[in-house]
């Protein structure tokens, strides 16, 4: 208990470290006005919201009349909290945030896919990895997340019901990512968990854990979910983006740009744009991270045609707010705005 009060301080404090960021943009107050808006991000340094930051450094929302102030939390359902509660106008997180947030009667959309594939990766600890061969063994286990009720715990409760093992029989811990959830892999306080690069690639350099499941690539993710997972996306109050339509188009513009310059660059040449201190394990290993993690990325922000129906079916086998909901795929997600920007 003593180690992980530990973790849990440490937790905290880089939570308060990274909100209180000096944010990228101006102080305004963010109302789309004079294409001024606030952004909540998942996790900035994460490299599954890189389009996020890069998009800033590339200098394309200046170029189409934006002051975008890029804010960040730990877990993407901090930043879908933000959205709900107006204190941002657009939220970076995975698209799956949108049919949870509208049974529960809030109507939010995916402007911009990021992604196909999730991009997450189920690690376990080197100590435990002859007892946890595939997610049949998580019964019993404490497995690190980013936050309770994020999408890494989604996807953990979906493993494990789909192998059959029941969401009260493991014990999902919220350890966020990074410097946190390397710390709780090696104290015990997790025996694995689902994290992303460069988490991952830090993990895998300092020798704490192995690879379990890689769902970095479309065919990762047809093999752990059975289809495409469109997870990192721009999603939006559907009221906001209707009332907002032009600013919404030059964030779509900006974002489609970002990710058809990622396609033609390197990853060392995407590293290099990126702030020195992402890079925490060095220069090289952060190339590589990006290098892992550049499949999963669409090139012109268009949802996927079968993603919808996978991101519903996988939040139906263990979510009671979905299971019998009847959840109106096309009002969570748009293409009107990437199809005009592409």
């Amino acid at each position: 208990m003593r180690s992980y009060a530990k973790i849990s301080a440490v937790a905290v404090a880089a939570a308060l470290s990274l909100t209180t960021l000096t944010a990228c943009g101006s102080d305004s107050g963010g109302d789309g006005k004079d294409g001024k808006v606030k952004i909540m991000v998942g996790g900035l340094d994460k490299v599954i919201y890189l389009p996020a930051m890069l998009t800033q450094r590339l200098g394309y929302f200046k170029d189409e009349g934006l002051d975008v102030q890029l804010l960040t939390e730990p877990a993407g359902v901090q930043a879908e909290t933000s959205l709900v509660a107006g204190e941002v106008q657009g939220a970076v997180g995975f698209y799956d945030h949108t049919l949870d947030l509208q049974v529960k009667g809030k109507q939010v959309e995916s402007v911009v896919q990021f992604s196909h594939a999730p991009g997450e990766v189920e690690i376990v600890s080197n100590k435990a990895a002859g007892q946890i061969t595939s997610p049949k063994d998580f019964k019993g286990q404490k497995l690190g997340v980013t936050g309770l009720g994020s999408s890494t715990d989604f996807l953990t409760k979906y493993l494990a019901v789909n192998s059959g093992v029941k969401t009260s029989e493991f014990s999902p811990v919220a350890v966020g990512a990074g410097q946190t959830f390397i710390a709780a892999l090696k104290q015990g306080s997790i025996q694995g968990g689902m994290t992303t690069d460069p988490t991952v690639a830090q993990i895998i350099d300092q020798k704490l854990g192995k690879i379990l499941l890689d769902m970095r690539t479309p065919e990762g993710s047809k093999a752990a979910l059975g289809g495409p997972y469109p997870s990192s996306s721009l999603y939006m109050n559907t009221s906001w983006v209707n009332s907002h339509k032009d600013t919404v188009q030059k964030l779509a513009n900006a974002f489609v740009k970002t990710l058809k310059w990622m396609s033609t660059h390197t990853p060392e040449q995407i590293a290099a744009k990126m702030p020195a201190d992402y890079a925490q394990g060095g220069k090289a290993l952060y190339a590589q991270a990006i290098k892992s993690t550049l499949p999963m990325f669409t090139k012109d922000g268009v949802m996927p045609a079968d993603g919808p129906a996978t991101v519903e079916r996988v939040l139906k086998s263990f979510n009671p707010n979905l299971k019998n909901a009847k959840v109106d795929l096309d009002k969570t997600y748009t293409t009107e705005f990437v199809k005009k920007a592409g």
